[in-house]
């Protein structure tokens, strides 16, 4: 493995998703749900983003506009921003049943995908797998950087429920999952 591109790639990667979205998504959703489901449905979608990304990029933007993937992904965001200021805070116990219920992994997974498809770091991985004979290096890198900054914002997340109450965290967590779907659908529209 190339050490040079793997070191490079998961730099680049990682700075440009310090503070997206992205990581806010993963701090929202750590609030409502445990955070090993929620990481595992965030791992499962960066691994899957970053084969398309190395191997399929380009297919995926010739099958799939892009515009679509915005207009589904911030109704997906609109949909969970309004479920989030639905939501009651009460105990654990509750908590966790509903978030069973609810497939916190399936959630968490289908949120990231939507909303990382044909995102800049998506894009940035495409082109450092165009530009390096290295798809495994730059694979490797991509997925560890995503993964090591979702869990930034999961544990970042979890501190927060120590001083906030869970009726405030999910308002706040419904304000950004709308302002998300909002910017999305605007981007999409603008476009």
């Amino acid at each position: 493995m190339d050490s040079a591109v793997f070191a490079t790639t998961f730099g680049i990667i990682f700075l440009a998703e310090l503070g997206d979205k992205t990581q806010l998504t993963a701090m929202a959703l750590a609030t409502r749900y445990p955070w090993k489901k929620v990481f595992f449905g965030i791992a499962a979608a960066f691994a899957l983003l970053n084969v398309a990304a190395v191997l399929l990029g380009s297919l995926l933007f010739a099958v799939i506009p892009l515009f679509w993937i915005k207009i589904v992904s911030g109704l997906l965001f609109l949909f969970f921003g309004i479920s989030s200021l639905r939501a009651k805070g009460d105990d654990g116990e509750e908590t966790a049943r509903r978030a069973s219920a609810r497939g916190p992994v399936l959630t968490s997974f289908l949120m990231i995908l939507l909303a990382e498809l044909g995102d800049k770091t998506q894009l940035v991985t495409t082109s450092l797998a165009a530009q390096h004979d290295a798809p495994l290096a730059v694979f490797s890198a991509s997925t560890l950087a995503l993964w090591s900054v979702s869990l930034v914002g999961i544990f970042v997340g979890r501190q927060l429920t120590r001083f906030v109450s869970l009726t405030t965290m999910n308002r706040l967590a419904g304000g950004l999952f709308l302002l998300f779907g909002a910017a999305v659908l605007f981007q999409a529209l603008a476009a």
